[in-house]
């Protein structure tokens, strides 16, 4: 792994020096424009409009546009100086459970691993935090960007998970069109949570791929080989949407033994009663008329020979 970051985590007086590595990378297929007349990649000038002429990196500084058009210019200097005091320490400032923190916080994933004698700090702080469940709110500062980070252990490792400031997350009054007092269908609903329940299951990450990205190195290939590719015609959509039918389609097509309806409650019917026909019921007139003609109970008979007196 490539480092990225080269500093110290502080909490009170402990200092534990540390490297950072990027825990995530980007697979997005990159592509550049082509100019279909003639095959040649598309390249990007850095050109000033006023003076008319292309401009290099050493005559390049950062600006603020404060109104419109107009500027203030930062040097490169000036803005290191900003960060030069927070850049190289990650300052833990309190110690948090990590339910507290809504996902939408989350930023970039990093991993740290001890640097130069800080194996011994850096293993006790892990300690400390996996044995309190506690994780760190601390403050750093990459590649001039100053951020909040939440310092947790994963599997052996601390990891840093940048997060944005409060200001930095919008208000979710500026959602536009938020249903308000909408009333709910309550078979809909009972349908939606049998389908929630159906597909309910613990989290197994490595089931999850990009089929998108799958799918365009599989056309790349076809493309480099010669192939010709054919695009299948796009299905018409519509905005009209029949929830209950929909719902019950997609229950079925999860798990089509399951049925919306409530199972029928089955009860004990008792024991079986033998089935009067006509002949019984003449037999039983027969035998009541005649009381000669009731079967006589049959006696019970032992087996003497198999009793043995022992003396």
């Amino acid at each position: 792994m490539h480092t990225v970051w080269k500093g110290a985590i502080s909490f009170g007086l402990v200092h534990v020096p540390v490297k950072m590595f990027s825990a995530t990378e980007d697979k997005d297929i990159s592509m550049k424009y082509i100019h279909k007349s003639c095959g040649s990649p598309i390249s990007y000038v850095r050109r000033c409009p006023s003076c008319d002429v292309d401009v290099d990196w050493e005559e390049i500084s950062r600006g603020y546009e404060y109104d419109k058009g107009k500027y203030v210019l930062f040097e490169k200097e000036e803005l290191e100086q900003l960060s030069a005091t927070t850049d190289r320490t990650i300052k833990i400032l309190d110690f948090v459970d990590l339910q507290e923190i809504d996902p939408i916080y989350f930023q970039k994933t990093y991993y740290l691993s001890p640097d130069q004698a800080g194996t011994n700090a850096y293993q006790l702080l892990m300690e400390a935090m996996h044995q309190s469940g506690k994780i760190g709110i601390a403050k750093i500062a990459i590649r001039s960007k100053s951020s909040l980070a939440a310092i947790r252990v994963m599997e052996g490792c601390l990891a840093v998970e940048t997060i944005f400031y409060p200001d930095e997350i919008r208000p979710i009054s500026q959602v536009p069109n938020l249903p308000d007092g909408v009333n709910i269908n309550e078979k809909e609903l009972t349908m939606a949570k049998l389908l929630i329940e159906q597909l309910s299951t613990p989290f197994e990450p490595d089931k999850y791929t990009d089929d998108y990205r799958d799918n365009l190195l599989q056309l790349i290939e076809k493309k480099v080989a010669g192939e010709e590719i054919s695009l299948a015609p796009a299905k018409a959509e519509t905005n009209v949407i029949d929830l209950m039918a929909a719902l019950q389609a997609s229950i079925e097509a999860v798990k089509p033994a399951v049925s919306a309806e409530p199972a029928p409650i089955v009860t004990d019917p008792g024991p079986a009663k033998t089935k009067r026909t006509r002949k019984t019921a003449a037999k039983k007139n027969d035998e009541a008329a005649d009381p000669t003609l009731t079967p006589k109970p049959k006696r019970k008979t032992t087996n003497k020979s198999a009793k043995k007196t022992i003396s």
